[in-house]
């Protein structure tokens, strides 16, 4: 027999977290048709994998690619670190439904809750939809590297049915929720995997208002919820507004109403760097409601990144520290040449260090949180040790945080990259965070690929996770097995993608083979490959000897081929039939 692809003699990790082991995965039609000995059989296209591991594709479940599934046909960084599938909508912030006149309100918000110039929308966006079927069929019909996914998204949902109204975040009618009822139960027959919403603080318009969806009120929730489960049932999707009290009450809002009603939950989890910690309430609420749904697995979860969440700011980027200051905006329009001379003439360094900084996103304000930033060079440390961080550099040096961050920025003639880790370094360290993702209640997400382009680069954090957890630390590790079942079957029975996720017979074509020996992480690189030349952060790997999706090869050895497999994935998915 000839397949369409054989890869050979490498070591199996089945997704599931089973021993790995020796043998042949052979691929025909997109499908994983035989796993063990090939017994002499040949392919078309065959891989040896001599001494690399064979993993199922990654699935990330939080990401933002929902414009740029539309504009570009790779969806990258998620790509080049594995990732053969991922999930967009979330935060409850995308581009349908939207009726014309409402445009700008969604560029506006996702400009400011995700970083994403509105000029870049403006131009990539065709906007040849307004429905959230008419999206769907939009994203159906593109070509691309990978499998995307999508959520039904609050605040379009909510501005779609009551306007401005929506967008002033207005109490709901009982018209609005029954609208809303229909359409997201509309939504999920037509292939949404569930419904994404934020009570986030932070997550503000450009404009600098909150978000439609912001303060929703619990009647709103529920409504939706059951269109969701009229449909057929999916996920909700929530970021509470931890900063403003914790996780309590918002969240047991939702908990409650998707007990109600019999859906799952995931939410985003944040472990604070400093005080006293909330994350186990979250847990101790996950516990409870995991204990009320009774079996089946963990029916609600929290996604938790594997590495600090924060920020990389520069002179490059949409934040640094001086970047409200009036001082440093007077010269911020410069070349960035231009800008470092100035910036090294002593009275231009006088007049700024002296200077306040003016209003602004909230987000930009972390910019000064000194013993938390840290240099992030081109082997990136991403659990740096608190001598190294800006706040202590200052101190050995006899000098004011401000001075020390200054003269940072000023590295490699202005190109210097700082890493603001805002959370997940308890103690100083990861080790909650790994004590954590041991947890079956507790998976992994956050990475935000297709969002925050000029500030956050966490779309690499399956590549981390694979190296950093499963090979170079010292305590709290994960084997090989453990960590790609997190980045596979756990995210697969938490999206309902029963279908991948796991090396056997029947299952979808996703693999990655993988020196990881080699599996090395690039420091973030500044593209400007958006439309309308817009600037985005990017981040490669090397490690990646071949990446499969469907059946073709769309990577190898970090360089991507013309194959463009990825398809739209409408809804839930059963398991192959023939397991």
């Amino acid at each position: 027999m000839s397949y369409d692809l054989l890869v050979r003699n490498g070591t199996i990790v089945d997704g599931l977290g089973g021993e790995p082991y020796i043998g042949d995965v052979a691929v025909q039609d997109g499908v994983i048709t035989a796993v063990g000995a090939s017994n002499g059989e040949t392919a078309k296209r065959e891989i040896d994998a001599t001494g690399l591991l064979v993993t199922p594709g990654f699935i990330d479940l939080h990401t933002h690619y929902d414009g740029q599934a539309i504009w570009s046909d790779r969806l990258t960084p998620s790509s080049a670190h594995g990732v053969t599938t991922v999930v967009m909508g979330n935060c409850g912030v995308g581009f349908a439904p939207c009726r014309q006149e409402d445009h700008d309100v969604l560029v506006d918000v996702m400009a400011g809750v995700e970083d994403i110039p509105g000029v870049v929308m403006t131009d990539g966006l065709p906007w040849t939809w307004e429905t959230f079927p008419e999206f769907m069929d939009a994203l159906d019909a593109g070509k691309r590297d990978i499998d995307v996914a999508a959520y039904l998204p609050h605040s379009p949902l909510r501005v779609y049915v009551m306007g401005q109204r929506g967008a002033d975040r207005e109490p709901a009618t009982p018209e609005d929720l029954a609208k809303m009822r229909s359409l997201a139960k509309e939504a999920i027959e037509i292939g949404a995997l569930g419904f994404a919403s934020s009570r986030l603080t932070i997550h503000k318009t450009e404009s600098g208002s909150p978000i439609p969806s912001y303060d929703a009120a619990r009647e709103e929730i529920e409504e939706i919820a059951r269109g969701v489960v009229d449909g057929g049932g999916g996920l909700l999707q929530f970021v509470p507004d931890i900063p403003a009290g914790g996780y309590q009450p918002v969240l047991q809002t939702v908990f409650d109403v998707a007990e109600d009603v019999g859906l799952p939950v995931t939410f985003t989890l944040v472990v604070a760097n400093a005080g006293a910690p909330t994350w186990p309430d979250a847990i101790t609420m996950v516990e409870k409601a995991n204990k009320n749904a009774g079996s089946g697995g963990a029916q609600f979860t929290a996604q938790l990144l594997p590495r600090p969440i924060g920020l990389i700011i520069g002179l490059q980027l949409s934040a640094n520290p001086f970047v409200l200051y009036p001082s440093y905006r007077e010269i911020a329009h410069l070349p960035l040449a231009e800008r470092v001379a100035e910036m090294r003439k002593p009275e231009v360094r006088a007049r700024i260090l002296a200077d306040k900084p003016g209003a602004g996103h909230p987000i930009l304000y972390v910019a000064q949180a000194w013993d938390w930033i840290f240099p992030l060079g081109d082997n990136p440390n991403y659990e740096p040790d608190p001598s190294d961080s800006v706040g202590a550099r200052a101190r050995a040096r006899g000098v004011a945080p401000m001075e020390e961050a200054y003269d940072r920025l000023l590295d490699d003639d202005g190109h210097a990259m700082l890493l603001v880790a805002t959370s997940n370094l308890e103690n100083n360290s990861l080790d909650t965070v790994g004590q954590l993702l041991h947890r079956d209640d507790v998976v992994l997400g956050l990475g935000d690929g297709g969002a925050h382009y000029g500030m956050i680069c966490d779309a690499s954090y399956s590549t981390y996770f694979l190296a950093h957890w499963a090979r170079d630390r010292r305590s709290g590790r994960f084997t090989v097995a453990e960590a790609v079942r997190e980045l596979t079957s756990v995210p697969a029975r938490v999206a309902g993608l029963g279908d991948r996720g796991r090396i056997a017979v029947g299952y979808k074509a996703d693999l990655n083979v993988i020196d990881h020996a080699a599996l090395r992480l690039h420091r973030p690189v500044i593209s400007y490959d958006l439309p309308a030349g817009g600037r985005r952060l990017d981040q490669t790997a090397d490690g990646y000897v071949a990446t499969v999706g469907s059946g073709p090869v769309i990577a190898e050895n970090g360089v991507p081929t013309d194959a463009r497999p990825g398809k739209l994935v409408r809804g839930r998915q059963s398991p192959p039939q023939t397991v």
